[in-house]
């Protein structure tokens, strides 16, 4: 019995040590701003911090000088938003988007916290709402839904006009240079037309390459999955293409600056994921710049 007793102590004083040292050990932080290009990272301010967002997306690079490389162009985009902190680890948020006259509602979630010793990555979900603002209109009658037969009648309500992102992002810091992050997603729509599915899963890759104090090169590439088991389609002719973007970041202790080229015309996660036809090998990138800028009360 002594045996035991000296063995659960044993055991007892190395768990304590070893979650003292990760108490102890220093958080590791990947990026220096909540969003990278157009994707969510695990970053997430101290408590009691208000963060304002504004990503914009111009037109597409295709006609050259002519409209100014897409800054004339039609087609832009441009979301505004409100994020904040109230305790740690969690943050909340608002915005509105051009396209679709979106608002959203989001809440991002940090479990792990990479650590200098101990925890060797970060892990967080992020999930959001989006309320399709357009006139009824713009869902054909309101009253029919369109098919490949003979269109049924339907009580178009509020609720067809919420879609939804969710994802779990794991991140690692490998030192003064490189960040990398991975997430899996899945993304739904109460209403879609009948060429579309309802739902989509997709994988994500992000990350940064500092190339001085304050400036990194930066990337983000979403993939949405063809997933035979969850489609509701034939064919995959209006199945979403990757979205692909690069470019370069700036910061501060406050701001964070963002400019880069990429596909993806939406802004909003889920938006992307469903709707994206861009096809960065045919014409398809367009320029974009994301700023944040962070108060602490």
């Amino acid at each position: 019995m002594k045996k035991y007793i000296l063995i659960l102590i044993i055991l007892g004083v190395t768990f304590s040590n070893s979650f003292a040292q990760e108490e102890e050990a220093d958080p590791v932080y990947a990026f220096n701003s909540g969003i990278l290009i157009d994707a969510q990272t695990s970053y997430i301010p101290d408590a009691r911090t208000l963060e304002f967002v504004i990503q914009h997306k111009f037109g597409t690079l295709e006609n050259g000088k002519s409209d100014l490389w897409g800054i004339y162009a039609p087609g832009s985009n441009v979301r505004l938003a409100l994020n904040y902190v109230p305790v740690k680890n969690l943050q909340i948020g608002a915005g509105i988007t051009k396209k679709f006259m979106y608002s959203d509602f989001n809440a991002k979630y940090k479990i792990l916290q990479q650590k200098t010793s101990g925890m060797p990555v970060s892990l967080t979900v992020f999930g959001n709402i989006a309320i399709d603002g357009r006139n009824k209109s713009a869902f054909g009658t309101g009253n029919t839904v369109e098919s490949k037969g003979k269109p049924a009648q339907y009580q178009f309500g509020f609720t067809d006009r919420l879609s939804y992102f969710s994802q779990a992002m794991v991140t690692r810091n490998f030192g003064d240079v490189l960040s990398l992050q991975a997430g899996a997603s899945f993304t739904h729509y109460n209403t879609v037309e009948w060429d579309y599915d309802h739902d989509v899963i997709g994988l994500h890759f992000s990350g940064k390459i500092k190339f001085s104090p304050q400036g990194s090169f930066i990337f983000n590439y979403d993939n949405p999955l063809k997933i035979k088991d969850i489609t509701e389609q034939y064919t995959w002719d209006t199945h979403a293409k990757e979205n692909l973007a690069v470019g370069v970041e700036f910061f501060t202790f406050t701001h964070a600056f963002q400019i880069y080229v990429g596909t993806a015309q939406g802004i909003l996660p889920q938006d992307a994921m469903m709707y994206n036809q861009k096809d960065w090998t045919n014409k398809g990138l367009a320029f974009g710049f994301t700023i944040t800028r962070i108060w602490m009360f």
